[in-house]
């Protein structure tokens, strides 16, 4: 019995292995899979890192107090006054750092223990921290908070206009995630996204379907390969190219445009094969379902690709759009690998962000495989 077992187990491997061969080379004789696979990557790359830009507006800030006076009051409620900040007040500069790093705020404002002092001397200095992952942010982070200061300023004086004795506050800026203050250090690793996703939903998504439509999988349901078996030999191959992607974009953020990786690679590989099941998975189910490339296309791209350019805070920040798309976009996986991506490139091993992210992500391959598994039967509809 024993022995079945194991004969079992060593013919489902060389099913698997056999149907993989097969699936292989049907990849290396299709142009378009390459060009999508290998070419299509190293272009967006270049394009998105090169060619946009963008701007971000509202802002949650961190306001650390040392010594509370009247002084300090009146600027915090100036900025409190801002439409363009959320304030969240902070004991200490450490717990202030510690929500940056987790990104719930993109930028501190520091008053020192004598600011009060230093006010009513003429010469006062504030600290501004701000989150240069987005080099944009942080030039606009800068600015609101050096007009919310002027804004006080100016109401402080009698007559609305700054007064001869009024005192010079200086801004000291810093550069945090982001020294270089290059948007491209942002958008580079954000276009990983796109190419796991060109990869590993938009090509699965026309395997079985193409199959159905050839008619080579009636075939399939007269030898013994389980569907186990069928979906394992057509993510295999689609799964190494997926990774290739990954090191091809990897390598050209580091040669092309100098972006760090602050974060471990083997931590980067873990989360980018977890987003890459996900995609597979999305891609395999409709496939399974549809049966049909050209709507299996159209649906991909409606619930991958578009998410993944428009609501994953790719392009635009989360926190800038309304609560409504806010929610929804918290049921798409791209969402949750751009935030690992861009922890994982500028800021490192931020576990408290990458760890929920990878979580969601397993969870959801998890799900999204074992339905592929059940929507493809050995029958014919």
């Amino acid at each position: 019995m024993i022995s079945d077992l194991i004969r079992e187990r060593r013919q489902s491997i060389r099913r698997v292995m056999a149907l993989t061969r097969k699936e292989t080379w049907q990849i290396l004789r299709d142009p378009s899979a390459i060009a999508i696979g290998v070419i299509l990557p190293l272009l967006m790359l270049i394009l998105f890192g090169y060619g946009l830009s963008f701007d971000i507006k509202s802002l949650p800030v961190a306001v650390v107090v040392e010594h509370a006076s009247e002084d300090t009051n009146s600027a915090v409620s100036a900025l409190r006054l801002s439409r363009y900040f959320v304030v969240h007040p902070a004991g200490t500069m450490a717990e202030a750092e510690h929500l940056m790093a987790e990104q719930k705020v993109s930028a501190i404002l520091r008053f020192p223990p004598h600011f009060s002092r230093d006010v009513n001397k003429g010469d006062a200095t504030l600290l501004v921290a701000v989150n240069a992952t987005d080099a944009n942010t942080a030039r606009i982070a800068s600015t609101y908070i050096k007009g919310a200061i002027s804004i006080w300023q100016a109401r402080d004086a009698k007559d609305g206009s700054p007064a001869p004795e009024m005192p010079n506050i200086a801004i000291e800026n810093r550069m945090w995630f982001n020294e270089a203050n290059q948007s491209q250090w942002f958008l580079v690793p954000g276009v990983i996204v796109l190419v796991m996703t060109l990869i590993g939903a938009l090509l699965t998504s026309l395997v079985i379907a193409r199959e159905w439509e050839r008619g080579t999988f009636e075939a399939l349901f007269a030898t013994p390969v389980r569907p186990g078996e069928i979906l394992l030999s057509k993510t295999i191959p689609y799964f190494v190219m997926g990774m290739l992607g990954l090191a091809l974009s990897v390598i050209g953020s580091q040669f092309l445009f100098g972006v760090p990786l602050r974060g471990s690679l083997w931590l980067l590989i873990l989360v980018s094969s977890l987003y890459l099941l996900v995609a597979l998975g999305i891609g395999l189910v409709i496939s399974s379902k549809t049966k049909s490339q050209f709507l299996a296309n159209q649906i991909t791209f409606l619930v991958t690709f578009l998410p993944a350019t428009m609501l994953s805070g790719f392009i635009f920040d989360i926190r800038s759009m309304p609560i409504g798309p806010q929610i929804v976009t918290q049921i798409f996986p791209a969402r949750y690998f751009v935030s690992s991506l861009q922890t994982l490139f500028l800021a490192g091993d931020v576990w408290a962000v990458i760890l929920p992210d990878a979580a969601v992500l397993a969870v959801m391959a998890a799900i999204l495989m074992w339905t592929a598994v059940k929507s493809t039967r050995k029958r014919i509809d």
